[in-house]
């Protein structure tokens, strides 16, 4: 008997026809989520691009499903841990469209340098004025990648070629493997000042937010162009119009918006301004790449196979798993943890196994999830077991595993040691039954931290004063402590903070934290 497949968005024909081969596939789009549940317990995988919301009870209604596939990157639409949970395999195309959106930066770019959409609209319109169109060329302009990823990579390629000069952002990717492709890796102020152009290529998350916006505009170079093809919200819409009236920034080309469609923005009233309805992977090869990609996979899987592209965890052995999840689940907290408490660009990993934890049967998971911890809150691209140390890797992050029989004084203990180009930081845990794990050293000095929350952790000098003042502040921004611990080596010398709290610090109450006087450094971090 055939396995049943279900397409429930648009796919290319060369996916559905190699999925023909193989299996009973039924093309039915527009679904709602009722819908779905009614019907998707028949099939045993489901394929989708972004126009389905495969949720929890999706996902709960479909007891065959073996294999769901996202033709395309992004499975924000997907309840990966729901799946996960089920043992349910979710797989994406990412390298599909890659091309398809370095060509389109690329188009936006030159469009941008020589107004050619304007130029068009003023023609059609029965108008010559050439003056009025004058461009910029790109040769000798400083291009600046933000995020060096598969796609940054790509567009500095195509942008050498054109003899500019690429400066790169990004806290992933070592200065040797920028030089080596012959791009200077610079730090993300030093990329805002120096570029004529710059293009964004990284995720949206809580970092990246808004990066560009009125601050880190004003230092721009004056006549700046800004071009964004990744996500909508890196850039500060608000202010890059202010920007844009004001002359500060010379153009900008935007594919992505805040929200889609971005119907009355300033941004759709000005010449300086082009715009694309978010067209950045919507070529013909893109969409058959990654539909070929997909379904693929989905055989794969389905005959017993692996897919190429997994986004979610592969399951814990079960002979192993009484024994590994403890560790592993500590160990991504610790993960998390430590890359918030970093700055600078990663460089190399030093993780160890202490004790008990040296005798795990799976230390590589545990490294695994290690990284996962670390990079997958950052990175656009999926971080999963599967691709975990192949991102580190082309990253060009060191890393090295050591056991020792040696524990701290703990019956178990794994130890974490982060080295970027500006510091080092280390953080350790141990597990002390099924459901508790600690965190029990941060940069060397002792702590007793149950990995979960919010904390602010600040290294000050060991005097009066300091840790009253750091409350004070939490407390007019009306943020609960709910535990203190302070570790140091000798009084009156440096000191380790760590507060949990109940909620979220806001940013301005922490940059008041971090100017108290005898504060060293502080950060707030979620684990």
């Amino acid at each position: 008997m055939k396995y049943r497949v279900l397409v429930s968005d648009p796919l290319a024909e060369e996916g559905i026809d190699i999925l023909k081969e193989f299996c009973d596939v039924d093309v039915n789009t527009g679904l709602t989520e009722n819908q779905l549940v009614d019907i998707i317990g028949d099939y045993d995988a489901l394929l989708v691009r972004s126009g389905t919301e495969v949720t929890a009870q999706v996902i709960d209604a479909g007891d065959k499903l073996k294999f769901i596939g996202r033709a395309g990157a992004g499975v924000d639409n997907i309840d990966t841990e729901a799946a996960t949970r089920r043992g349910i395999i979710v797989a994406n195309a990412p390298e599909g469209n890659t091309l398809a959106a370095t060509e389109h930066t690329m188009a936006m770019m030159l469009s941008l340098a020589r107004n050619i959409p304007q130029a068009t609209a003023s023609l059609k319109k029965g108008e010559w004025k050439r003056s009025k169109f004058m461009g910029v060329e790109l040769n000798d302009k400083v291009l600046g990648v933000m995020g060096f990823g598969r796609i940054g990579r790509e567009v500095a390629k195509r942008a050498q070629a054109m003899q500019m000069k690429c400066i790169a952002y990004d806290p992933f990717i070592t200065k040797e493997r920028a030089a080596s492709l012959g791009v200077e890796m610079v730090p993300l102020d030093e990329l805002f000042r120096r570029a004529d152009v710059i293009t964004v290529h990284t995720p949206l998350i809580k970092e990246t937010r808004h990066v560009i916006n009125t601050e880190s505009i004003a230092t721009m170079k004056d006549g700046v162009r800004l071009i964004n093809c990744a996500r909508g919200g890196i850039i500060d819409e608000e202010a890059l119009a202010e920007a844009v009236a004001s002359g500060k920034v010379a153009g900008a080309a935007l594919d992505v918006f805040e929200s889609e469609p971005p119907a009355g923005s300033p941004l759709l009233d000005t010449d300086k301004v082009i715009v694309t309805p978010h067209l950045g992977a919507s070529t013909v090869e893109a969409q058959k790449n990654v539909a070929v990609s997909v379904a693929n996979q989905c055989i794969s899987v389905l005959e017993g196979g692996s897919a190429k592209y997994v986004v979610n965890a592969p399951m814990i052995p079960a002979e192993q798993q009484a024994v590994v999840e403890p560790y592993a689940m500590l160990a991504q907290k610790m993960g998390r943890l430590l890359i918030q408490l970093t700055e600078g660009r990663l460089e190399s990993l030093e993780i160890t196994y202490g004790g008990e934890a040296a005798e795990l049967p799976n230390t590589k998971f545990v490294t695994r999830v290690i990284l996962k911890g670390m990079l997958d809150p950052i990175l656009q691209a999926p971080v999963n077991m599967v691709n975990a140390e192949f991102v580190a890797k082309e990253r060009g992050i060191r890393m090295s595993e050591t056991t020792t029989e040696e524990a701290q004084g703990f019956k178990n203990i794994i130890s974490i040691a982060a080295k970027t180009d500006r510091m080092t930081e280390s953080v350790s845990g141990s597990v002390s039954g099924p459901d508790h794990a600690r965190i029990v050293s941060i940069g060397g000095y002792m702590t007793d931290l149950t990995p979960t929350g919010h904390v602010v952790i600040s290294r000050h000098t060991d005097k009066p004063g300091v840790i009253g003042k750091a409350a004070t502040i939490l407390g007019r921004a009306n943020v609960n402590i709910a535990g203190m611990q302070v570790g140091r080596h000798k009084p009156g010398e440096e000191a380790l903070m760590v507060l949990t709290v109940d909620s979220v610090v806001p940013a301005d109450a922490m940059d008041e934290i971090k100017k108290i006087d005898g504060i060293h450094t502080a950060k707030h971090a979620e684990i």
